[in-house]
């Protein structure tokens, strides 16, 4: 079913319910870029509380109306979550739209039954593997984005190397292919002396040097994850899927948080991290966002590293490194393109630090897609970037991580079928760094 269609659809169930002053929230949307997403933190009655879906009429003033579409409401996520209600009595929920113009307008939200939008997005689970994300219509789905989460397995180097830590793959915006690297995990990448660099994974996050105990000097790796001495008993350091927390599914989005261990050479971990997943549904490409908020178990742990084994990263399909490295290049924030198969590494390039955004272009098979790397303000400084032709990129920093002050970090990734611009690219950033100003009125 097309968006236009939806859109009658959801006019005719609201006519049969009927579009009265009640059950409504209006709000204020200032600055608004199209086609990209909103996020406004509701407080409503815990009857409303209950709607995943709403319908909302975007109102242009001056006589311009447009068509009703569809919103989603969640739980708050990682970065809303500190917003309280605005009195006793209410709940906090977030609701999500995509706007269809760049004008300012007033959103009529009507908390009332409406028949659930397609497409819309699910969750499904091959246990013990992964969980994947897909995007439904009528009678088809479309694979958005794996979870690799296969419990830590030391029965064999084989098994463990699959489930040393878990990862997010990503597909081409068509499913057809993970356009991410899934090292030894993966049980399609043929031979594995074959594999290049297969401790680089998709979607991923950690630090090769995360510093633990009570005078900071003890040193786990959650990004090689090492075996350590094979002659010790007991787990070595690793990253556990601990369960799933919360999952979300709609028309415009498609999240889930888990709860993950790190672990170093004990059998308990020195820290828990919330990482938060979200796809926008957009039809131009798609639309990741990665929140996570790391917490110490114990004491004081301090995160640190280099840039090519730590922080938040983007690794390519291993037939990037493999087949086509010489065809890759990178798109950075001063609008210069590199040269195809040329790097750029912090320290060697000292502008590599604190980047809003860069973007790398590569080739898989007969075709080639662009992935940008968007870097929000509230991030820590100083980041230092890394990037490499074989197709994995990202940047790392340093903090000291308390039971009072946890780390939260919050990034985006867009990917894109062909090539892009430093000015696309750009209007990214904007959408994710300064977004549309909200106000419930």
């Amino acid at each position: 079913m097309n968006r236009s269609a939806v859109v009658v659809l959801v006019s005719l169930v609201l006519a049969n319910v009927g579009l009265g002053q009640d059950n409504v929230v209006r709000v204020a949307v200032k600055g608004v870029k199209a086609d990209m997403p909103i996020t406004v933190p509701l407080s409503v009655p815990k009857a409303w509380a209950k709607f995943d879906e709403v319908a909302v009429h975007v109102d242009l003033g001056k006589g311009v109306d447009m068509p009703i579409i569809t919103g989603q409401l969640t739980s708050p996520g990682v970065v809303t979550e500190t917003i309280k209600p605005a009195k006793e009595g209410l709940v906090r929920r977030d609701l999500h739209v995509v706007m269809p113009s760049e004008d300012d307008a007033e959103l009529i939200v009507y908390f009332k039954p409406t028949i659930p939008a397609i497409p819309r997005f699910a969750w499904t689970e091959k246990k013990g593997e992964y969980q994947e994300l897909l995007l439904t219509y009528s009678g088809r789905a479309i694979p958005i984005l794996r979870y690799m989460n296969r419990a830590y397995d030391t029965s064999s180097p084989d098994a463990r190397n699959k489930s040393y830590k878990v990862f997010h793959h990503l597909y081409d915006p068509q499913g057809k292919r993970f356009v991410t690297n899934g090292g030894f995990a993966d049980d399609t990448t043929g031979d594995p002396k074959k594999l290049l660099y297969p401790h680089h994974r998709g979607i991923m996050y950690g630090f090769n040097k995360c510093m633990i105990g009570p005078d900071l000097k003890t040193q786990a790796d959650t990004w090689h994850c090492p075996p350590g001495d094979a002659k010790k008993k007991g787990p070595t350091a690793h990253v556990n899927h601990e369960k799933t927390l919360s999952e979300d599914t709609g028309p415009v989005l498609g999240r889930h948080r888990v709860l993950l261990g790190w672990y170093g050479a004990g059998d308990k971990p020195f820290a828990l991290e919330e990482r938060e997943l979200t796809v926008y549904h957009s039809k131009a490409g798609t639309l990741v966002e990665f929140a996570s908020r790391l917490k110490t178990a114990d004491g004081k742990i301090r995160v640190d590293g280099d840039p090519q084994h730590a922080g938040f990263q983007f690794r390519a399909h291993n037939d990037v490194a493999a087949k086509t490295k010489n065809q890759t290049y990178y798109l950075h924030p001063d609008g210069t393109k590199g040269d195809m198969g040329k790097e750029r590494n912090w320290p060697g390039d000292k502008s590599m630090v604190d980047l809003p955004w860069y973007a790398m272009s590569f080739v898989l098979g007969e075709k080639r897609y662009s992935t940008v790397y968007l870097n929000h303000p509230s991030n820590p400084k100083e980041t230092r970037f890394s990037e490499r032709d074989y197709g994995r990129f990202g940047g790392y920093f340093q903090r000291e991580i308390t039971p009072e002050n946890p780390l939260v970090v919050n990034y985006r990734l867009w990917l894109q079928p062909g090539e892009m611009t430093a000015d696309q690219a750009r209007a990214l950033y904007s959408a994710f760094a300064s977004p549309a100003k909200t106000k419930v009125k």
